[in-house]
């Protein structure tokens, strides 16, 4: 090759690399992928030629380097294939994880690049830079543009801040203009059969993604994020309210990693239940040792407003050293790992101020004699300041973990709290509950001691939603939407359950909407490794047979299978234990149903199946229902018949 071909061979290289759309296929060949990078940064998502997203641009803006996609010059292309099986610290679905997806890293000039990543169950996309020294994010570009859009299942919200507790609604296309704003994950139904989950992971020292829709309303969703604060104001004892925001996003490290931008495709919706992408895509874990991270199910005391009451209790019930005492004794004759002390048992304010009726030193120490770990709810404004003055007092009672409540925002300060948090945490074997908290973002893979997180419309909410939107449609749905971003704190396990007709909010004594199998099924459907029994030791002691079911239930699992579900309709979910037993649990929306559920899962073999039950008159008194115990061969069908707002559950053991 001459000297002059040489040349114009190195100065058109970057030109020609630009110039070739850029194809990466799905391991299984059915998701395609196509990126175009020259003027701009486009992409593109097809399955078996059908177009899903239809070409869609994406930049990061930064202070004093412009628009990263604008001008593309690509230096470097890179392509990996990775095909392995993980073991996660918590099984929350299963005890590994296949991660196979095949991975395009694109380098430009200027010191950036995109990764893509084609999984076949979906794709994820980010940014990252190269560039000394620290940077400003000024803006990110997000544009979703389904290629055709039913409606989107749009958590909707009034503002950016937010515990991010939200209905699901159905929305049409056309109703979502630029004015509407969402928080993640949401749901878009692309036609019959097809839905996208848009969410994010591996969300650090960065604002959380949100979502408004578009001017053309044709089911086009704009990200859109909160700006860095300004000025904020501490309104109370757990409120830090943002007052003034700054034009920037995020002060950050020249060199770093990106949140991913997920795009989960189900070819039906049962494929969303098991599906793990916001797992895989979020950075391994950061902690060595694990082995003190337990999971367990929780005796939780806020929700049922400490009611005892009965022949056995003799003193008052409240925030007091003999009630814990009987929590203690309840969770250990029933083998829960935990109880939560909620609020009142300290100052919100004022961590180290104890509540003069509770004597923590005496209720630690028969805790522990009882081998029952005690968990505290705390405020994030007061554990921010106070987590070291806390920390001896902690380390004496031998408290296993704690409940932070109140963030309400995921801009990048807050966003930053999580992670200190976490890391404080871990390195003094706390476990963490986050509750009015943003999506789970990848934290509880790198900080698995980040045991659950709420951020859901859950139980809690009966006890004053007067529109009766804590009900079964709701719970039909969040498997489908909230659920897949990652553990979900919804709180389960109340024993008053009502019709739609009958239920009314109540403080003081709460109860659930829809039948009590449709309850006791959300311990197999709904997925937290720090699973909690929400109502009162008393109304459990009233009902043995579904106590002996929930002091069995693991909040851990082998292995899930989906066996069948539609979004805000119905599901049903096998998962197995560590002990070996399957358990299958269904829940339907208002509508009474059958569903036929395929056992081909089991091994080969005979089972005794002993299942939970709608009665007969469970339409008309949602505390109706029936235990049966059976035979079953493995492969043989089940018919599980739900009342109105009912559910299903089944235990199997093999014979």
């Amino acid at each position: 090759m001459s000297r002059l071909a040489l040349l114009l061979s190195l100065f058109c290289a970057p030109f020609l690399l630009a110039a070739q759309p850029m194809l990466l296929a799905s391991p299984d060949g059915t998701l395609l992928v196509t990126v175009q990078a020259d003027n701009e940064i486009i992409w593109q998502l097809q399955r078996k030629k059908q177009s899903l997203i239809l070409p869609t641009t994406i930049s990061l803006t930064l202070e004093g380097r412009g628009v990263l996609g604008k001008n593309v010059v690509v230096q470097k292309i890179e392509r990996n294939l990775v095909d392995r099986v993980l073991q996660p610290t918590l099984h929350q679905k299963s005890a590994s994880v296949i991660e196979r997806y095949n991975e395009l890293i694109i380098t430009c000039q200027g010191d950036w690049g995109v990764a893509f990543r084609l999984y076949n169950e979906g794709v994820a996309y980010r940014f990252f830079t190269q560039i000394k020294g620290a940077t400003t994010v000024l803006d990110e570009q997000f544009t979703f543009r389904p290629a055709v859009c039913q409606n989107v299942f749009f958590p909707e919200e009034e503002s950016f801040y937010s515990h991010n507790e939200r209905i699901f609604k159905p929305l049409p296309a056309k109703e979502l203009t630029e004015k509407r704003l969402a928080s993640l994950p949401t749901l878009v139904q692309l036609d019959d059969s097809t839905k996208i989950l848009l969410t994010e992971t591996d969300l650090q020292n960065y604002p959380g993604l949100w979502l408004n829709g578009d001017v053309k309303a044709d089911g086009t969703l704009q990200g859109t994020f909160p700006r860095y604060p300004k000025q904020v104001q501490e309104t109370s004892d757990r409120d830090i309210k943002v007052t003034e925001r700054e034009a920037f996003l995020a002060k950050t490290s020249g060199t770093r990693t990106y949140p991913w931008r997920l795009f989960l495709v189900a070819r039906k919706d049962a494929d969303l239940l098991t599906n793990q992408l916001p797992w895989l895509a979020a950075e391994p874990s950061r902690i060595k040792n694990t082995d003190w991270i337990k999971p367990g199910k929780v005796a939780w005391d806020w929700w049922n407003n400490l009611n005892l009451f009965g022949p056995k209790i003799t003193f008052h019930a409240g925030v007091n050293t003999a009630t814990y005492r009987y929590f203690v004794d309840f969770a250990a004759a029933n083998g829960l790992e935990y109880i939560v002390l909620d609020e009142g048992w300290t100052e919100p304010g004022d961590l180290l101020k104890i509540n003069p009726d509770l004597n923590m030193d005496e209720l630690a120490a028969y805790a522990k004699s009882k081998k029952v770990g005690l968990l505290l709810w705390v405020t994030w404004t007061s554990i921010d300041k106070q987590f070291d003055a806390l920390l001896p007092a902690l380390k004496k009672w031998d408290v296993r973990g704690l409940k932070i409540d109140f963030m309400q925002r995921d801009d990048q300060p807050a966003v930053e709290f999580y992670w200190r948090v976490a890391e404080k945490a871990a390195t003094n074997r706390l476990l963490l509950d986050f509750h009015g908290a943003h999506k789970p973002a990848g934290l509880p893979r790198t900080w698995p001691n980040v045991i659950s997180f709420e951020g859901v419309y859950g139980l809690e909410n009966s006890k004053w939603d007067k529109d009766k939107q804590i009900g079964p449609e709701h719970n039909v749905t969040i498997p489908f939407t909230r659920q897949v971003a990652g553990p979900m704190d919804y709180t389960p396990g109340a024993m008053l359950n009502y019709t739609q007709a009958d239920w009314y909010p109540a403080w003081g004594r709460p109860a659930s909407l829809g039948t009590r199998c449709h309850e006791l099924a959300k311990y197999v459907v709904y997925e937290s490794p720090l699973q909690m029994l929400a109502d009162s030791p008393t109304n459990y002691e009233k009902e043995p047979e579904c106590l002996r079911f929930l002091a069995a239930v693991p909040s851990v699992w082998e292995k899930t299978i989906a066996l069948d579900g539609r979004v805000s309709d119905y599901v049903a979910i096998a998962r197995q234990a560590q002990n070996g037993l399957w358990y299958i649990g269904a829940m339907t929306d208002w509508t009474a149903r059958t569903l036929s559920l395929n056992t081909d899962f089991l091994p080969a073999g005979d089972y005794e199946m002993e299942t939970y039950l709608d009665g007969a008159n469970a339409d008309r008194c949602a505390q109706d229902y029936q235990r049966t115990v059976t035979r079953l061969k493995s492969g043989q069908r089940i018919a599980a018949k739900m009342a109105p707002g009912g559910g299903y559950v089944a235990v199997l053991r093999k014979l």
